[in-house]
This record gives C-alpha cells, structure tokens and sequence, in this order.
C-alpha cells in the first residue's frame, strides 16, 4: 500500500512568488511604457534587465541552497523582493525604478531556485511543479481582472508581485534548514561534490529550453501591445483577455496534472511546442479582438502543460535539484531576452513577421527537446513500479544492494511484469555500494548512456 502524497505547499507558495514576474511581464512592461518617460523599446530593457538578475541569481545559487539551507535562502529572497520591487513602485525616478527591479528579479530568482530545488527532491515532481503553476496562474489572472480598474500608475504590477512575496514569508517556516542542521530530503544527499549526471542531455535540454522561453516571452513581453494597438483591443478588455487565457491556462494544467505520466513526456513536449508555434503566429498576425483573443488563450491553454513536462523532465535528471535549476535559470535567461527581443523584432519587421520568426524558431527546438525527452526516459517511478529497457533487470539490482524500488529509473517504455522479492531484514544502502551498483548503474541500458 503506498503512503499518502503530501502536498508541498511551501513550495508552491514560493514558486508563485518566484514565477508572479513573468507572468505578469505584459503588463508590467506595458505600465513602465505608458507611466514613465520610457520609450518601448527602454521598457522592454528593464523587463530583460529585471529577469536577468532573476536567472543570475539561479545559476548563482543551484549548488549552494543546501548548503546554505533552502529556509534562509528563500526568507533573503523574499526580503529582496519585497523591498526591491516595493521600492521601484513607489517611485518615478527611472534609475531608482530599474535598481529596484534588478534587486527584486534577483529576490524572485532566488526563491525560484529553492522552489526548483525542493520540488525536484520531491517524490512526484511534476505534481508539485502543476500545482505551483496552477497557483501562479490563478493569481496572475486575479491581477490581470483587478489592475485596470485601479488606475495606471506604473508600479501596480510591481506591488503585486511584493505583496505576494511578503505573504508567502510565514510559509518559509516549514523549509529546511542547512543540509548539517536538517535531514536531507527524499532522494537527495548533501553531498556537493558529485558529478552532475546526464551532462550532455542536460545540456541540451538547458540550451533548447532557452531557446523556448526566448521565443514566448518574444511575444508576451508585446502582447499588450499587440492587443492595444494592432487589435484595436481597450485596456480593460485587454485585462479581460489575459485572464481568461491564464484561466484557460489552469485548465491546461489541470489537464497535465491528471494524464501525468501516461503519455510520457516526448509527446507533450514536442507536440505542444508544435501548437505553440502556431498560436504565437496567430497572436502576432491578428488585426481584430476575435482573433487576438483565441489566439492568446490557445496560447496559454498549451504553453503551461508544456513547461510543467519541461521542468519534470530537468528534474529527473538530477534528483538532487542542479539541473532543475540550471535549467530553470537558463530558461529565465530565455525569458530575459524576451520583452527586448520581440521589442526590437516587431519595431524592425512589424508583429506578423516577428511571429513567423519565433514560431519558426519554435519548429527548431521541438526535435532536440522531444529527444532529450525520449532519451532519458523520465523520473523514478512510484515504489513498484519497474520498467527497463533491457541490461540487467532493475529488480534484482534493487534487490541486491537494498535500493528503494522507487529509486529505479524509468528508462524506457516498455514495461516488464514486477517480480516481488521477499527480503527478511532491509539491508543498509551503504555508500560504497549505492555508487557501484545503485540506481545509476542500473539504468545505464545498452543504448542509453548518461545523458
């Protein structure tokens, strides 16, 4: 009988303040545009410039959070976004605005990267990682429906997002301390020295998906744009839409949520890419509400079911978080790049052409990230469940040295039938033992290298 889930809901709570930013990228951008002395180009840069401190922070601190303990490192971040994105909305001098988005990207980049840490040492990661997305969702949309109706000050987006970290802080109690002071989480150690498996699929998967946010955050960072002036959509109508596509969106998630596993994570990943390339097309081309707002809402009904396969697939790469991190701060620097990519793209070739160069780009990316996703198979599976794709079966390895059965690694799709072995006393994985014939070994199947 399998032991009940718990739902991480400090973590969820941290990865909606850490991902609250992006998600909110069109409007806060659209706001600096219209209540500051910026041109659109100028506010696209501070955009890029408050998500790059975000990913900085991220590739700073992958290795450090459990040394560091993920509770300090999460409360340091919320302070940081609390005070820097508090700060850049209460004022309107442009320089103290830009610092303070930079000291606030990096707050959220910071408990974005515990948040990415923890949920990859958790036992069903793409569980955690859909309900932190369906969070995120549900309050961006909440502010998308609240903010016209409250004037057009720029710093609106900007307390919302420091709001939300100040109420998540009292969360931050059921974190962990550092690794000396607390145990180490299911599946991880607090080792630091260990070699980051599946170097080279993790590379991959790091580049393509920067890549991937590169072209989204092309087109959400001038989304708002495209709605105003080349739709013909008002400000309160054009609130309107992208709540209901970041409503659409909680019902994508919800839909990844309940197929989970059983598709695998190839075909998520590669087929919806394929869609989102041709929802960005839409959005970009569209001259009237009708067809701005479908394609905005297909857009975000797809984009969240992908990323939430995306971020499972890092994480079982690494069950001790890194890549989940380093993929995540690559995806951020993607993210970063946006709002001055697609400003510069739809000022120099207009909108349609600037959504047929990212949709093609797109295209691109699809086929090195479905087969970084068919090449390592996916996370551990749920205890008893053991599928291999040849080599020496994973049951008696497991057996031989004490592993978990849920610590074998799904390699492949193809399933054998579970052989229960009766074991009198559970042997002591010790550590000798673990690096000789432990998960790792065992999922090193004729043709599956190590990533």
């Amino acid at each position: 009988m399998f032991a009940p889930r718990t739902t991480p809901w400090p973590l969820v709570a941290l990865f909606t303040a850490g991902y609250l930013p992006p998600y909110l990228l069109p409007t806060t951008v659209g706001r600096l545009d219209t209540g500051l002395p910026l041109s659109t180009t100028q506010a696209g840069a501070v955009g890029s410039a408050l998500l790059l401190s975000s990913a900085t922070a991220g590739f700073l601190l992958a290795s450090r959070v459990q040394s560091a303990g993920a509770r300090t490192l999460a409360r340091v971040g919320l302070v940081l976004a609390v005070l820097g994105y508090g700060a850049a909305a209460l004022t309107t001098a442009v320089p103290a605005v830009v610092a303070g988005a930079v000291v606030g990207g990096f707050g959220s980049g910071t408990a974005t990267t515990v948040a990415a840490t923890r949920i990859a040492a958790e036992r069903d990661p793409h569980r955690a990682s859909t309900l932190g997305l369906l969070s995120v969702s549900a309050l961006a949309g909440a502010v998308y429906l609240t903010v016209p109706h409250l004037g057009r000050a720029h710093g609106l987006p900007l307390a919302a997002i420091a709001l939300t970290a100040l109420a998540v802080w009292p969360l931050t109690a059921g974190l962990p301390g550092p690794a000396s002071d607390a145990p180490a989480a299911h599946g991880t150690g607090t080792g630091t020295g260990t070699p980051l498996p599946h170097r080279r699929s993790g590379l991959v998967l790091a580049v393509t998906v920067l890549c991937w946010s590169l072209a989204q955050n092309s087109l959400w960072g001038v989304s708002g744009r495209i709605g105003l002036t080349q739709a013909g959509l008002g400000d309160a109508t054009l609130g309107v839409v992208f709540a209901v596509a970041l409503g659409a969106g909680l019902v994508g998630v919800l839909g990844a949520g309940a197929l989970g596993p059983r598709l695998g994570r190839a075909m998520p990943v590669g087929a919806g890419t394929v869609l989102i390339a041709g929802c960005i097309v839409v959005s970009a081309s569209a001259t009237t509400p009708a067809a701005f707002a479908t394609g905005e809402i297909a857009w975000n009904t797809v984009y969240p079911v992908v990323l939430s396969y995306l971020i499972g697939l890092a994480a079982s790469l690494d069950p001790r978080g890194r890549w989940a991190v380093l993929v995540g701060s690559a995806s951020s620097l993607g993210t970063a790049a946006g709002p001055l990519t697609g400003s510069v793209l739809s000022a120099q070739a207009g909108y349609p052409v600037m959504g047929l160069v990212l949709g093609a780009g797109l295209l691109l990316v699809a086929a090195p990230l479905t087969a970084v996703a068919l090449h390592t198979g996916g996370r551990p599976l749920l205890p008893g469940a053991i599928r291999r794709r040849g080599g020496t079966p994973a049951a008696l390895v497991a057996a031989a040295t004490g592993t978990p059965s849920g610590a074998v690694p799904q390699v492949g799709a193809v399933e054998q039938p579970v052989v229960e072995i009766d074991v009198e006393a559970p042997a002591v994985a010790l550590r000798g033992a673990y690096d000789t014939a432990g998960p790792r070994q065992a999922a090193a199947a004729p043709g599956s290298g190590t990533g």
